[in-house]
């Protein structure tokens, strides 16, 4: 095994025990990076001589016993909206082709304390604003659709081209991405994770959160992650928590709602199929299965976009005036949309999302976690635009990936995606679970416990230029 094929908790083992040097996991995944990023794309930007430097230093704290946590020497790849400071921050787009970070962003600064290895920024779609990242190929197959928003960091992390990385999730940025290729991703409760510092889309909708191999090392970047900024008004004052989960995998006494609606309409049979599997997986665990009926579910399109599109907007409003043609023709179209927009639609969809959450809160009052699909198809060609399901009914694809994880984000809850599985073509299928607020050991538990009786995942092949 090459070190770049190492999940971070192994990772961190190795470089605890000093069998492994952070400067040969750096250069490993670098040179991972240089035969992957041809075919894939994930990068914006690659700081090599950056993480090499960041490798040496924690070379030498290990060498004198002064580790700085599990995530010492690690490399990670960060989202292109998340600023460090002298990096450029471009959220792929020509708008922000100049800009570079005078300081960094909070979840950059607990991670550099943290002794980790920046190795690049990595693409989205541009500014957020899209579910499938189109200068990025999928780790699987590099004609169909990484994902998005996050579809870089998710690319990354599946083709060994990092060893986990940040994403943001506004209506399903990291958990789409994660789904498709094959890795976890979590979006944590709302104001877990300080967004100070990071390019908004819709400031009460965007959450940063880790894509990552395993479910452990989802709760390591977590404990590294999480905690309360002033800088973000949004930031919660929760108590600090071990995220890290239990190796038991014993899921007696816990309770697993099973949606009877909405988010097994008008999915794929192989998707079904596999979600429903893993979902009596965790029966056979302990686990006690509930029917639960999914709330307000003819309001979320609505809500999600009500909230979305003019929260977009009032970001934009200046450049989308001096440099209108800068912006991609998919982006300006809904920057434009948003300027039209009434504002008594957005405070009915403001209105909308707190009868939401109540909602759902008191359907989790029932349930300890929610199992649902986390998209309802796989990675679709990059040339597909619509989705047409068994009863003839179409939909358009980012409408399709958005669907199902959208509804997180509406009411602020924790969502965890992990894969399932694949489909006939080989492309990997994701099973979501969602929780209570600050519920994200609950999750990580379940995942794990998961992820622990099923035949490990196969590492992505990743497209390599001929």
């Amino acid at each position: 095994m090459q070190p770049y094929e190492l999940s971070l908790a192994a990772a961190a083992d190795e470089i605890g025990a000093r069998r492994l040097s952070p400067v040969e996991l750096v250069d490993s995944v670098l040179d991972r990076i240089e035969q992957t990023e041809p075919g894939l794309q994930a990068y914006v930007t690659i700081t090599a001589e950056r993480a090499r430097d960041a490798a040496r230093e924690a070379e030498q704290a290990a060498a004198t016993g002064n580790l700085r946590g599990p995530l010492h020497g690690v490399p990670v790849a960060l989202k292109d909206l998340i600023d460090v400071a002298g990096v450029a921050t471009t959220a792929s787009s020509r708008v922000r082709a100049e800009h570079r970070a005078h300081a960094d962003s909070t979840v950059a600064e607990r991670l550099g304390a943290a002794g980790t290895a920046l190795v690049g920024k990595t693409h989205t779609h541009e500014f957020a604003y899209g579910l499938t990242t189109p200068q990025t190929n999928n780790a699987w197959d590099p004609e169909r659709v990484a994902g998005g928003s996050s579809g870089g960091s998710a690319v990354a992390v599946a083709a060994g081209a990092a060893t986990f990385a940040l994403g943001t999730d506004t209506g399903g940025s990291i958990r789409v991405p994660a789904a498709l290729n094959g890795v976890v991703g979590l979006k944590p409760t709302y104001g877990l994770v300080p967004r100070h510092g990071v390019t908004s889309l819709s400031w009460s909708l965007d959450h940063v959160g880790p894509l990552t191999r395993t479910v452990e090392d989802a709760a390591l970047a977590m404990s590294v992650l999480a905690g309360h900024d002033p800088r973000d008004p949004a930031s919660l004052s929760a108590p600090p928590a071990d995220y890290r989960p239990a190796p038991g995998t014993d899921l007696t006494g816990l309770r697993v709602g099973v949606p009877r609606n909405y988010y097994f309409d008008h999915v794929d049979p192989e998707v079904e199929a596999a979600v429903r599997a893993a979902i009596t997986q965790l029966h056979i665990l302990g686990a006690t299965l509930v029917d639960v009926e999914i709330p307000m579910t003819r309001y979320i399109q609505a809500t999600q976009w009500g909230l979305m599109v003019p929260e977009a907007t009032a970001y934009h409003e200046q450049t989308l005036r001096s440099a209108p043609e800068h912006y991609g023709a998919d982006v300006r179209i809904l920057l434009e949309a948003g300027a039209l927009m009434p504002a008594v639609d957005y405070l009915r969809a403001r209105r909308a999302r707190t009868l939401m959450r109540q909602a759902w809160l008191h359907t989790l009052d029932e349930v300890d976690v929610i199992a649902a699909p986390t998209v309802p198809a796989t990675a679709v060609r990059s040339e597909q635009e619509t989705i047409t399901w068994a009863d003839g009914t179409t939909e358009s694809v980012s409408d399709a990936y958005v669907r199902l994880s959208a509804p997180a984000d509406i009411t602020g809850v924790p969502a965890l995606s992990v894969p399932v599985g694949r489909d006939r073509a080989g492309m990997p299928i994701g099973m979501q679970l969602l929780g209570r607020p600050l519920a994200e050991a609950v999750l990580l538990r379940v995942g794990h416990a998961y992820e622990r009786t099923v035949p490990a995942h196969p590492f992505a092949p990743a497209a390599v230029a001929p």
